[in-house]
């Protein structure tokens, strides 16, 4: 159903992501015609021109990403209300987990004609970490009635992946007739050329937030044990400390790249080099919608290993672009490092079909294409 539609709010629990993940959809909507609001609670100068630049007005939000303060979340909910109902737009579109919930349910309030919520991954409290605690019990529990109220407001519900809309749709949080899979973020493949793998010693790469769900104890583990039959391959870690509670610290990451398990060159602005220098990506994370991360690897043209959970398995094809292995298993992911560096011949061929997945699913005008339909705004 196409619907009459002038002004949309995109609302975003970080500028950055904005810029990064919807900055080619901002200026396709304006360049349809549309007035677009970005709504974030961080904006800094470069990234306010960066959005403006793409066609949107920033628009400032109260927002605490990570926080659990059910005051303070209240308080972020009126004051998007109230801007919300200052920009008057027909439609909005929520991304990332609190900006659905309370996105949503503000737009509800706020009387915007249409509404969208995307489920970009359904993070800590639907991920198996393998802790038990009556405190993550809890925040669960908190999570899915939150999340359920908020998706009866919206029109449509959009997952990257098809694992997270069947979890949600059988437990009755999301709706099974106004759901639908996209299969991607897009990403703007002119920006991560293929580039063959660098002759060398076997390079293994993981980006990702320090934190534990990323897999990041795995890597390491499963460094340290490769290290010992083939003390020539090199494990780069990328990223930076992340403020969550239970996140590693940099004492931590800094030891192991003492003691010369990995390298930590820590957060960068430009992932590109690395991608092209490295032979194979890794990422051992327990849950993902779908990463953007390995997404942009698929497009340099690297073989991927990852986790046979959801989101992640979504990315490879088992043997041909790629291995999945057990989730919080060191051991297997050591093993399926060690066959690819053992044989660079192969990952090279499954690296080169990585770029053609990423042709195929992942290209970013495809995908805001089939987001339009979704929305009921093609044409």
């Amino acid at each position: 159903m196409i619907v009459a539609v002038t002004k949309i709010a995109i609302i975003s629990s970080s500028a950055g992501a904005l810029v990064n993940f919807r900055g080619p959809l901002i200026a396709e909507l304006n360049r349809r015609g549309f007035a677009v609001g970005a709504f974030a609670p961080d904006f800094t100068p470069a990234l306010r021109t960066a959005v403006i630049s793409a066609g949107a007005e920033p628009l400032d939000y109260r927002l605490e990403r990570t926080g659990t303060s059910l005051r303070n979340d209240l308080a972020s909910l009126w004051d998007l209300v109230g801007r919300l109902r200052a920009f008057a737009p027909d439609l909005a579109l929520a991304h990332f987990m609190k900006p659905v919930i309370y996105g949503t349910i503000a737009a509800a309030i706020a009387r915007v004609p249409h509404r969208y919520a995307m489920i970009e991954g359904l993070g800590y409290a639907f991920t198996d970490t393998g802790e038990r605690s009556l405190k993550r019990l809890a925040i669960r529990k908190v999570m899915q009635a939150m999340l359920r109220g908020a998706l009866r407001q919206a029109h449509g519900v959009i997952f990257l992946n098809e694992d997270d809309r069947a979890e949600l749709v059988s437990a009755g949080i999301a709706p099974a007739q106004r759901s639908g899979v996209l299969g991607g973020i897009g990403l703007p493949l002119a920006d991560f050329p293929y580039a063959p793998p660098v002759q060398g010693k076997p390079i293994f790469l993981m980006i990702g937030r320090l934190i534990r769900e990323k897999g990041a104890y795995e890597f390491v583990e499963a460094a340290r044990l490769l290290r010992a039959s083939h003390p020539d391959v090199r494990f780069v870690l990328l990223g930076g400390v992340d403020p969550k509670p239970g996140s590693l610290s940099a004492v931590q990451v800094q030891a192991w790249a003492d003691e010369g398990i990995i390298e930590w060159p820590g957060e960068v602005s430009d992932v590109r080099p690395w991608l092209r220098a490295c032979t194979t990506f890794v990422l051992p994370s327990y849950r993902e919608g779908l990463p953007r991360s390995t997404q942009e690897a698929m497009a340099t043209g690297r073989a991927i290993i990852t986790t046979d959970v959801p989101g992640c398995r979504s990315t490879v094809i088992e043997g041909r672009n790629g291995h999945l292995v057990p989730v919080r298993d060191p051991r297997a992911l050591a093993a399926a490092m060690a066959a690819l560096a053992r044989d660079p011949a192969s990952a090279a061929a499954m690296g080169r079909e990585s770029r053609r997945l990423a042709e195929e699913r992942f290209d970013v005008a495809r995908v805001n294409a089939r987001l339009l339909e979704m929305i009921g705004i093609a044409g």
